[in-house]
C-alpha cells in the first residue's frame, strides 16, 4: 500500500539536542518552560540526548524514516534546536520555506540550512524552490513555521492563533505562496490568561481528525468558527485545558509508515493524558506511538 495524500509524511527531520537547555529568550512568552537548578540542570542535556536516541529507535521501528541532523556546538548556544519545524517547512511540491524567528538565539539555527539541504539531497528529496521569509516585512514580524501555523494541506486551509510569534501579514504571505484557500485566525490564552505562544500547543490536524483545546479560545464566536470549520472536514477531538497544559495532548503528529499505515506520534505524557474514549477515537485514525 502506498499513501498518496498530501497531509501525511513518511519522513521526519530530527535535530540532535547537542546544547539543549533552558532558553531564557523564549521563556519570555513560553510559560511551559521551567528553570532547573543543581543536579537537574547539570544532567538535562544528557537526558535529552538519551530521549532523542530512544525516539529515533521507536520511530524507525514503527517504519518511519528519520533524517538526523547533528552539528558542532558553537560558542553561542542554540537550546531550542530540537524544534526545526519552527524555522523551516518542506512541502509536497518541493518548496522549502524559511521563517523569521522571535528569539535571537533561535535565528542561529537557520544557519544550518546548508546542512539540511545536503541531508535532503542525500535522502533523494528534491528542492524545487526556496522562499526565505526572514527578509520580508519589518524586523518585528515573526512567524514560526508549524509552531505558528497548523496546515490542513488536503483542504488548503491554514489555522493560526495570533501571538507575538505569529504575525497576520506573514500568514497571508504563506497562504499566497502555497496558493491555499483561506486562513482561519483566532486568539487563544492559557488558564493563566497568558497568550498562547504557538498554535501547535492547542491544535493538531491529521488527515481525517483534529485535536483541539477549544477552551483556550475565549471568544465564543471565534471558538464556534474554528470548531465549525474543523468539523466540516475532520472528526474533532476536543481536549480540556488540563489535558493541554499538563499533558500536552494538543501536540501530536500523524505520519504514515513504510507500509502506508497511519501512525500518530505523541509523547508518553500526552498518551497518559488522553481518556480511554479519546484513545479509541484516535486509534481509528492510526496506530498510537507514545514516546517518553
Amino acid at each position: 500500500m502506498q499513501y498518496k495524500g498530501k497531509q501525511l509524511t513518511d519522513t521526519i527531520l530530527m535535530v540532535a539536542p547537542v546544547d539543549f537547555q533552558f532558553n531564557a529568550e523564549t521563556a519570555v512568552d513560553n510559560e511551559f518552560q521551567h528553570q532547573l537548578t543543581g543536579q537537574e540542570a547539570q544532567t538535562v542535556n544528557q537526558k535529552a540526548l538519551a530521549e532523542f536516541k530512544e525516539a529515533i529507535k521507536r520511530l524507525e521501528s514503527a517504519g518511519i524514516n528519520v533524517i538526523k541532523l547533528n552539528y558542532e556546538q558553537n560558542e553561542e548556544a542554540t537550546p531550542d534546536a530540537v524544534f526545526p519545524n519552527n524555522w523551516i517547512s518542506m512541502h509536497h511540491s518541493g518548496l522549502v520555506v524559511l521563517y523569521p524567528m522571535f528569539a535571537s538565539n533561535r535565528r542561529l539555527e537557520t544557519e544550518r540550512f546548508p546542512l539540511v539541504q545536503e541531508l535532503l539531497k542525500k535522502h533523494q528529496f528534491t528542492i524545487t524552490d526556496t522562499k526565505d521569509l526572514r527578509s520580508e516585512g519589518d524586523a518585528n514580524r515573526f512567524l514560526e513555521g508549524t509552531g505558528s501555523m497548523i496546515f490542513d494541506h488536503q483542504n488548503e486551509v491554514i489555522y493560526a492563533s495570533i501571538s507575538a510569534r505569529t504575525n497576520p501579514e506573514s500568514l497571508s504571505l504563506v497562504k499566497d505562496l502555497l496558493g491555499y484557500k483561506r486562513i482561519v485566525v483566532f486568539s487563544s490564552a492559557s488558564s493563566t490568561g497568558k497568550e498562547v505562544y504557538h498554535t501547535n500547543v492547542i491544535l493538531s490536524i491529521g488527515e481525517r481528525h483534529a485535536i483541539i483545546c477549544s477552551a483556550a479560545i475565549a471568544n465564543i464566536e471565534e471558538r464556534e468558527m474554528v470548531l465549525n470549520q474543523l468539523s466540516t472536514t475532520h472528526e474533532v477531538i476536543d481536549i480540556t485545558m488540563e489535558q493541554c497544559e499538563k499533558y500536552f495532548c494538543g501536540n501530536t503528529l500523524q505520519v504514515v509508515n513504510k507500509a502506508g499505515i497511519p501512525v500518530i506520534v505523541l509523547s508518553k505524557s500526552a498518551y497518559n493524558g488522553f481518556t480511554e474514549e479519546q484513545k479509541v477515537a484516535l486509534r481509528a485514525h492510526g496506530e498510537l506511538l507514545p514516546i517518553p
